[in-house]
């Protein structure tokens, strides 16, 4: 039976185009697999702290000498971290914000990235290592070559590095970006721009369980490619009412 761990980061709750994708791509996996389960963190309702002291002091320190702070500190990044270990797919709901990931995003990356556990040095494998992770990246502007933001994108690099570093090989890209043109009036002439990019998102595969799909890599530095290769969407078992999108990250 297979198990989907599905990150959610948008601090939309309703109008997210990254939960709105997430939505098609976890129905279509239901789909696949009527048996599969999953696990749901949805960071914005539940933000995991930023690591203290004591909770990364705790990770180099015997486990019968720790601290009260120290064993009180560990069991939110034990959670976390074993929900990614029994995992068999990874699914990343992010949008930009600030031109970087969500906060809440990096705070979970800094509790589940732990070394000798999660992240291993080869010929060891880490905890991604052979799991399929699918990445849904939404951006309200655009941040192509030629552009007059170029290079101030530090999300899809940061997110490849971290992918990396967990031992991720078979990682799927959906980018969709202008997605601020609908809501915001300066923006409107990219409208069409975004509808175009959004339903390429949404046609690349995330509702067609089981079909191939056009590798689209996980740019590692300004155009750069990174590892990226299909994803077949299984099945959520809880899963929060879908969104309707209306142009939020």
């Amino acid at each position: 039976m297979s198990n989907l761990l599905h990150v959610d980061a948008s601090l939309a709750q309703e109008g997210s185009t990254s939960r709105s994708l997430a939505a098609t791509f976890i129905e279509a996996w239901s789909t696949a697999h009527p048996e599969g389960t999953a696990t749901y963190r949805d960071l914005a309702l539940t933000p995991p702290p930023h690591l203290d002291w004591a909770t990364l002091s705790a990770g180099f320190t015997p486990l019968e000498q720790h601290t009260p702070e120290q064993s009180e500190g560990v069991k939110l990044r034990e959670e976390l971290i074993t929900e990614l270990e029994t995992a068999d797919e990874l699914l990343l709901s992010l949008p930009m914000y600030n031109y970087s990931v969500p906060s809440t995003f990096k705070a979970w990356v800094d509790q589940v990235i732990l070394v000798g556990r999660t992240v291993r040095q080869p010929p060891e494998e880490s905890v991604l290592t052979g799991r399929r992770v699918t990445v849904i990246a939404t951006q309200g502007g655009s941040y192509a070559v030629g552009i007059p933001k170029e290079g101030w994108d530090h999300q899809l690099p940061f997110i490849a590095h971290v992918l990396e570093s967990l031992g991720a090989t078979d990682v799927e890209l959906v980018r969709v970006e202008m997605t601020l043109a609908p809501v915001n009036p300066a923006l409107a002439g990219f409208t069409e721009l975004y509808e175009r990019s959004r339903a390429a998102g949404a046609g690349s595969g995330l509702s067609h369980p089981g079909r191939g799909r056009p590798r689209q890599p996980v740019v590692t530095a300004p155009g750069a490619p990174g590892r990226a290769a299909p994803v077949r969407p299984r099945r959520a078992a809880r899963r929060t009412r879908p969104c309707r999108s209306v142009g939020l990250a």
